[in-house]
């Protein structure tokens, strides 16, 4: 199903963990039997729907009159369907990984994953320095890889303060930055520094081993954004199995995280719930539908459906 592909796209390009699911009636696309989602929490807690599918049935085909010629020569109505994902997908991703000094992107989908700063403090060592800027670029794109595509190494060779560039790079959010200054060069070595550490936090390696390394690096790094993601999540997502603790959930300030609940209520009950606490019905995950049954926390019927419920863009 086409959710799937989002699913495994927001998780191993985006590096974004989601709960893929089934709408419920009061969510579900206006026309559709069905509409399928998936969900990401992004820091403030709250969920964003990164990417729904609709099947529309035979709805829609009676509604325009699109029809084909079945085997046994009548005209039938087509099944059709609904899908695509959209700019909201660019929001979702900085809102899930930026901190307070820009963005940060995971190497599948940084435009540069690795951006090479020459530091040139006199005129004398300049043209070396970027010559052997130029050099460790050209070497990585030609022997290393990553996802199956030469690296996508920049020189910044403008005429600025590496101060300027550096914090300009940080808040673009590339993977790897890579400062090389005369002591660098007569020892041999590179300046490394990751998005996903500390801004000023360093690390003096030998050239020849970073660029051994390097692709090795930025997929320690992707897998270091899904798992800080993926924790995350995890450890805002409560189970609830009573009224007063899903009342209790939502009160006060902020966005608490989303409660996964026993629901054998109807949609009128669940608008209403909605309405009260400023929540909706994310999804029912996929995987835990066909689970024990519990009693529904407002209904107290017993059902093996679960609801995750949580505050939305």
């Amino acid at each position: 199903m086409i959710h799937k592909l989002y699913e495994d796209f927001l998780r191993d390009h985006l590096a974004i963990p989601v709960v893929p699911g089934e709408k419920t009636e009061a969510e579900r696309f206006p026309g559709a039997l069905n509409t399928y989602t998936v969900e990401a929490m992004v820091q403030d807690r709250k969920a964003i729907q990164a990417g729904t599918s609709h099947y529309l049935g035979q709805n829609f085909a009676k509604a325009q009159e699109i029809t084909f010629v079945g085997r046994e020569g009548g005209k039938e109505y087509v099944h059709t369907t609904s899908w695509g994902v959209s700019t909201r997908l660019i929001g979702t991703l900085i809102m899930a990984h930026a901190d307070d000094d820009g963005l940060v992107l995971p190497p599948m989908v940084a435009p540069q994953q690795i951006v090479i700063v020459p530091v040139t403090p006199k005129e004398e060592t300049r043209e070396a320095i970027i010559e052997s800027c130029e050099a460790l670029a050209e070497t990585l794109r030609r022997e290393q890889s990553y996802a199956g595509a030469p690296l996508r190494v920049h020189v910044d060779t403008r005429d600025l303060g590496g101060g300027v560039k550096k914090w300009e790079w940080v808040k673009k959010g590339v993977p790897i930055r890579i400062e090389i200054g005369p002591r660098d060069l007569d020892a041999g070595k590179v300046c490394l520094q990751r998005r996903d550490r500390a801004p000023n936090e360093k690390d003096f390696v030998d050239r020849e081993e970073f660029i051994q390394t390097a692709a090795q690096i930025l997929l320690e790094i992707q897998q270091a954004l899904l798992k800080r993601l993926s924790v995350f999540r995890d450890e805002n997502i409560s189970e609830c199995s009573s009224l007063e603790d899903f009342k209790s959930h939502w009160e006060g300030e902020g966005n608490p995280g989303w409660l996964l609940t026993p629901w054998a209520g109807s949609t009128e009950e669940e608008e209403k719930l909605s309405k009260e606490h400023k929540i909706t019905i994310r999804c029912l995950p996929n995987g835990q539908q066909d689970g024990p049954e519990a009693p529904c926390f407002l209904t107290g019927q017993g059902t093996s459906v679960r609801a995750l419920w949580g505050r939305a863009y």
